[in-house]
């Protein structure tokens, strides 16, 4: 089932063009890997989608309307960026989401953080970039959104902390949910992804199930990454 349709979308800053002419479907019930190499136009997508961003032009289509509210309720954007107060807690920081997000499983986190070794009582300032960047997804996906737009998670986070966040992200697929999850470490994520999207200069330059682009072009999508950007 499509989640959302993305019609000839257009965003500009000033004399450059993030996103040009963009168009293409996402589907529930499938973690889908948007690539493409940094200003590529991925995070400009994903901050549009999530109503942080006001697009140019074009179309963006849920299957149901999602506006206002209901929008900040059902789709759960994660920055790239560290979006934590370094003061906090991570006590507090889970008590600002379940204040802050309608339907927010604050049992969930709590559960989840225990898994990943990270003590509610710890201020964010003292985790490493691997803690904070497990901490982040986690608080993500204890939303119950129906659209979740992860942001580059593997960031200057460490081989361990990467399994973790993998794991947490490939244990969230269900059938009304819509994973897009953007990255340029394309290595790390094919093992989790079904869908790929790989985007340039702001245009769909190739999309497809993963498994399907293996067959048809005999390489990982790891190689197909490198020959789609090998000029860039």
């Amino acid at each position: 089932m499509i989640a959302l349709e993305v019609k000839n979308l257009n965003k500009r800053y000033m004399f450059v063009k993030a996103l040009n002419d963009f168009s293409v479907t996402f589907e529930k019930g499938k973690i889908t890997g948007l690539l493409g190499p940094n200003g590529s136009g991925k995070s400009t997508l994903m901050r549009i989608l999530s109503g942080l961003l006001q697009k140019n032009s074009g179309e963006i289509i849920y299957d149901h309307p999602l506006k206002g509210k209901y929008l900040k309720e059902k789709v759960a954007y994660m920055p790239t960026e560290s979006h934590l107060y370094p003061w906090m807690k991570v006590s507090q920081v889970i008590d600002f989401y379940e204040d802050f997000f309608d339907g927010f499983d604050r049992q969930k986190v709590l559960d989840a953080i225990k898994v990943l070794d990270l003590s509610p009582k710890s201020t964010i300032k003292t985790l490493s970039t691997g803690q904070r960047g497990r901490l982040k997804v986690a608080l993500t996906i204890a939303r119950k959104a129906e659209l979740y737009l992860i942001d580059e998670p593997l960031n200057g986070i460490d081989p361990i902390s990467r399994d973790m966040i993998l794991d947490m992200l490939a244990a969230e697929v269900c059938d009304d949910k819509c994973i897009v999850i953007s990255s340029h470490l394309v290595h790390e994520f094919e093992k989790i992804i079904d869908d790929v999207i790989f985007i340039r200069k702001g245009r769909l330059e190739l999309k497809g199930d993963v498994e399907t682009l293996r067959k048809e072009r005999k390489m990982s999508i790891h190689d197909l990454y490198k020959e789609v950007y090998k000029n860039d």
